[in-house]
């Protein structure tokens, strides 16, 4: 790792020699970092920002050395013109690039076509140039040639250390062009396993909140590299269909470009990050909740915790469960010496054992310690995806208030499924142990043997949810009338076919694709692999198996569908599996299924008729909430198979008995 890490910092310093700002005679250019002997591309035409230039690039290996240095890249963002690019020439001689000439210290517009190679003549080296861009939704620049202070470039500087972090000037581009330029307030690497390889991920925090590609305006943001993923899409996936079954919280995310200093990254998604705060993912806690106005600690206070068998000693504010799970705090976070720093930890301590034992005894009730529902959904998730990570670490738990002032813990947000949807081949020994030998295939259960190595010490959280009465109770009424619904439009191949009224938070895999497509060619083109190691499945081939809700039928294709492997070889064969293995639950939750009597009308289920139900129904109308597709469908109260004002008005009429 360490000659990885001296060959791209080579390769980085490389870009990084002079600061620019000159005008042209067509246009002036300002770059906001320093640059060297290449050219520059901006992310628009005709534009004054300084901060979303991109550098021409190779080819690069896993170890960051070129590969094939003589042919070059443009890897355009999508507010790119189709057509056209302003190019700054960064040598010191006169460049041509398809017949314009750029004089030194100067930019001028050229047009291209992707695809086509383009000879650059620079100090009588030829060199190829190509165009590619991208389809994402956005673009992320982030820009510092001093990140230390001491002239040390800001991916050279962050690379090194998880825990080093640094302020950055930057832009988010979206699709349309619009430029946000707010400054980045901090930004640090993250993950665990994933913070080795070399494709790496970071946070990132702005000064202001900023909105990203129609994203609710927050501060904080993890930018992921999904580099185990060829999909690029697994945590994409599962993220938006938290949210398409109404879990408390779900991670809004998009499909990003990332530059640093010129330098094009790859393809990511960028996610709100898992934090508290009006300006962030849990906008309904209060990380300072847990103090009195005298400073003493309150009685009862809400936080939000992580189950993460990686927490360490110095590094994360955590407490030892007394079954042995670490549990993470982060909210609040504090430091040692902190009012409260152990008071917090033994209150997160106390809570989490109390509803850890409720759900030891599977025909206990956890619901005077946890909200059963949510407690269903990330159980759903869990199995849907056969999530190697299940009740090990990213599962996280917020405890605050339920509806009738009680403090309850609410299973929400889901986080970190790259490892999931048919991706990882997960360890032998383990496997071996608990007696799973289909784990690879989209068929059998998972989570209630997930950390069943040895039963009598088994202390997986997420293996207890899913044998527990309570929640398995609820599980079958949530999978049929949330899942189902939600996963049948994500499947649906035929683009004549209207979207559903209730499906607004999760996109069609064929619209996820059209999204992503051009920016994981760029992704795989700059030296990205597809297969990352033996870690990863072979997703050569599939049968792939249907499921017919009328007739209870499950079939199974007999032949198999194969894979190319390439990007849209692996995209298809994670949509294929992942709908594959929802056909494989229904057809064994089937039996259990009895669907759910509910008031017509009554879509905020307090099992009473009120004029809250029309005021509920009218914001659905209006697009300001999100209804699950049985809470749509219970809304429906004049039968015209739509849940509009109409029936808003029909609730008003039946309360005043018109």
């Amino acid at each position: 790792m360490k000659r990885a890490t001296a060959v791209i910092l080579a390769l980085i310093m490389a870009l990084s020699v002079f600061s620019v700002c000159s005008v042209s005679a067509a246009q002036q250019v300002s770059i906001s970092f320093d640059t060297n002997q290449a050219l520059y591309a901006h992310a628009l035409l005709n534009s004054t920002d300084s901060e979303a230039w991109q550098a021409w690039q190779s080819e690069h290996d896993e170890d960051f050395n070129e590969v094939n240095p003589d042919l070059k890249y443009f890897f355009l963002p999508t507010s790119a013109d189709d057509s056209k690019v302003d190019i700054y020439n960064g040598f010191d001689t006169s460049v041509t690039v398809n017949g314009v000439e750029i004089s030194p210290g100067e930019a001028e517009t050229v047009n291209y076509e992707t695809g086509k190679s383009y000879s650059v003549n620079v100090f009588g080296k030829k060199y190829a140039l190509k165009f590619m861009k991208s389809n994402a939704e956005a673009a992320i620049y982030v820009n510092n040639t001093d990140a230390d202070g001491n002239g040390t470039e800001l991916m050279q500087y962050l690379n090194v250390d998880k825990e080093r972090s640094a302020t950055a000037t930057g832009a988010v581009v979206d699709s349309k062009g619009n430029v946000d330029n707010t400054t980045i307030k901090k930004i640090k690497g993250r993950g665990n396993t994933t913070w080795d390889k070399p494709k790496k991920a970071y946070n990132i925090t702005y000064d202001d909140a900023v909105s990203i590609a129609g994203m609710s305006a927050t501060k904080k943001f993890s930018i992921l590299a999904n580099y185990q993923d060829d999909s690029l899409s697994r945590n994409r996936f599962l993220y938006d269909l938290s949210d398409a079954v109404g879990m408390p919280y779900a991670s809004d995310s998009r499909y990003v470009d990332f530059y640093a200093n010129g330098y094009y990254w790859g393809s990511y998604q960028m996610t709100q990050k898992v934090d508290v705060g009006s300006s962030n993912l849990i906008t309904d806690v209060d990380d300072e909740a847990y103090l009195n106005e005298d400073g003493t600690i309150n009685t009862d206070f809400p936080f939000l915790c992580e189950v993460d068998s990686g927490a360490t000693e110095g590094v994360d504010y955590f407490v030892k469960s007394s079954s042995g799970n670490k549990l993470t705090i982060k909210a609040p976070e504090l430091e040692p010496g902190d009012p409260g720093y152990e008071e917090v930890k033994a209150y997160v301590k106390e809570k989490f054992d109390a509803f850890y034992n409720s759900l030891k005894s599977t025909i206990s009730d956890p619901s005077v310690y946890a909200d059963v529902d949510s407690l269903a959904k990330i159980y759903l998730i869990n199995e849907l995806s056969k999530n190697w990570d299940a009740g090990v670490s990213s599962l996280y738990f917020v405890y605050k208030q339920d509806s009738d002032g009680e403090y309850k813990f609410f299973a929400s947000p889901v986080w970190d499924y790259d490892n999931s949807l048919g991706n990882a081949v997960g360890v032998e020994s383990e496997l071996d142990s608990i007696g799973v030998t289909d784990y690879e295939e989209y068929t059998g259960w998972w989570c209630m043997y997930k950390g069943r190595s040895n039963p009598r010490n088994c202390n997986n959280i997420m293996n207890y949810i899913s044998r527990n009465k309570a929640v398995l109770a609820k599980s079958a009424t949530v999978w049929f009338e949330e899942f189902v619904p939600a996963i049948n439009e994500f499947a649906e191949t035929d683009s004549s076919v209207p979207y559903s009224s209730s499906a607004t938070e999760m996109y069609r895999a064929t619209d996820y694709y059209a999204l992503l497509e051009n920016s994981a060619e760029m992704n795989y083109q700059c030296g990205w692999l597809i297969d990352t190691g033996s870690w990863i499945c072979d997703h050569s081939s599939l049968n792939k198996a249907h499921y017919d809700a009328e007739t209870n039928t499950y079939t199974v294709d007999s032949k198999a569908t194969t894979y190319a492997q390439d990007f849209t070889g692996m995209y298809n064969y994670c949509v294929d599996w992942l709908v594959s293995r929802a056909a494989w639950l229904s057809s064994q939750m089937a039996d259990e299924y009895v669907p759910s009597q509910k008031l017509t009308g009554d879509v905020n289920e307090d099992g009473v008729l009120s004029i809250k139900d029309s005021t509920l129904i009218q914001k659905y109308s209006a697009d300001s909430v999100y209804l699950v597709p049985s809470v749509v469908k219970c809304g429906d109260v004049n039968g015209d198979s739509v849940t509009n004002v109409v029936d808003a008005t029909e609730i008003q009429k039946i309360l005043a008995d018109i």
